[in-house]
């Protein structure tokens, strides 16, 4: 099954950030947080990648087309520079990434058709390229094989930003600092579609996956939810950045799951 990242919006909200990084290239201990996703996907055993580019797309390009280079020691002569020795691979040698230019100014639903002359299973993943969670994907795609919807949203609690107070009239009957998850729950992207969802999509630049073709997938009752009220976290700005990688360098981050998995088998 494909893995389909949207990786086209310019992230104006963290531009304070990395003002000359499109979004998904904005490092989390070192790597993009782009990596960090397609990590956790690996890790569940979803290696063939298809991303929807737009915003400084040469920018990936480039990442991607040096990313063996980049990973390992290797032998050259100056003379002969395309003649390459490499010494060892990558973990990553199996990953399979299709780089699609989907347009600069291009909405979400526009880029996802677009890509869809890549796609060639009957159902594909879906998210973003700026959040990260500790999401068992697997468990997603059996929640969704078992409803028989077109397609699955999952639900999260958004982390919380403000300390919250709760009334009674006047009174203040309780008082949290700042707790993990806020009340309620949004969409933390981590999609999963079945084929027959792109024949709702146009090829309108100007269309918004999170608009009409969600709204009227939820409306039909092919759009289902999957719960997950572990950690998930969008990279929205600085404030983020810096949560996220101080949350790497404890090594304390709840989404690599990869590292954890190790862990506990060489244990």
């Amino acid at each position: 099954m494909q893995v389909v990242l949207l990786c086209g919006g310019q992230g104006t909200r963290i531009r304070d950030v990395a003002a000359d990084l499109p979004k998904p290239m904005v490092p989390i201990g070192g790597r993009p947080i782009l990596w960090h996703i397609m990590r956790g996907y690996a890790r569940a055993g979803f290696t063939d990648f298809v991303l929807c580019l737009g915003y400084k797309s040469w920018v990936i390009k480039r990442y991607f087309l040096d990313y063996h280079l980049a990973g390992v020691d290797f032998s050259l002569r100056l003379g002969e520079p395309q003649q390459i020795e490499l010494h060892g691979s990558v973990s990553e040698s199996d990953w399979r990434v299709t780089l699609v230019e989907t347009g600069a100014d291009s909405m979400t639903g526009c880029r996802l058709k677009r890509v869809e002359k890549y796609l060639t299973a009957e159902r594909f993943m879906l998210t973003y390229g700026d959040g990260v969670t500790d999401l068992d994907v697997r468990q997603l795609l059996e929640f969704h094989l078992a409803h028989g919807r077109l397609g699955t949203v999952t639900a999260v609690r958004p982390p919380s930003r403000f300390g919250e107070i709760e009334l009674d009239g006047p009174r203040v009957v309780e008082f949290m600092e700042k707790p993990l998850a806020a009340p309620g729950c949004i969409s933390g992207g981590f999609f999963v579609f079945e084929r027959a969802f792109l024949r709702r999509l146009n090829d309108d630049p100007g269309l918004v996956l999170e608009h009409q073709p969600l709204v009227r997938l939820a409306d039909d009752g092919e759009l289902m939810a999957y719960r997950h009220d572990g950690f998930w976290h969008a990279m929205d700005s600085s404030r983020d950045y810096n949560h996220l990688n101080d949350l790497w360098a404890t090594g304390t981050a709840p989404w690599n799951t990869w590292e954890s998995s190790r862990l506990r088998r060489a244990a």
